[in-house]
């Protein structure tokens, strides 16, 4: 498991998002306690209606995390997930869609609070 951000000069949004679980998932004698959650591709989001995932929309969720979680989860897995491991996910998921204007507003916010 990596735990780069994958940020480019020109662009700060994130590529990566760790999560550290809450519930960690037991697959066989291995013990996953950290996702790593890749921004999805347009063809990853096949099938996929974007206004379920930017609600979190749970059979949403349940179908896009296997394909973009590192190590790979099972569909099953998934199914099985902590809802606050969930929505830690879907919170990773919505924020890859935050444009830049949206990114710099946000951090413009988070400064100004500090």
């Amino acid at each position: 498991m990596t735990e780069t951000t994958g940020t480019a000069a020109t662009d700060k949004r994130k590529k990566l998002e760790v999560i550290e679980l809450e519930e960690p998932i037991q697959r066989g004698e291995t013990t996953i306690d950290k996702l790593t959650i890749r921004k999805p591709q347009s063809g990853e989001l096949r099938g996929l209606t974007l206004e379920k995932l930017l609600n979190s929309d749970v059979d949403t969720l349940l179908k896009l995390l296997p394909r973009i979680t590192d190590p790979i989860l099972i569909d099953q897995e998934v199914a099985e997930m902590d809802p606050a491991d969930l929505t830690q996910c879907g919170n990773a998921v919505r924020g890859f869609f935050m444009t830049k204007g949206m990114q710099e507003a946000l951090e413009r916010m988070l400064e100004a609070q500090q």
